[in-house]
């Protein structure tokens, strides 16, 4: 058996790793980094974080 591989098209996005993103620049695109969850009504009512 051969190691070669042969490929007729590249490979799908999300295949491949993506590039490395500085942390400002992740600001920049989604802005600044929030809980999951929003807090519930009696968390705002007696402001528990």
């Amino acid at each position: 058996m051969s190691g070669l591989t042969f490929r007729s098209s590249r490979p799908d996005r999300w295949v491949q790793p993506r590039p490395h993103r500085d942390a400002s620049l992740r600001y920049l695109m989604h802005g600044p980094i929030r809980p999951m969850e929003e807090p519930g009504f009696w968390a705002r009512l007696f402001g528990v974080r």
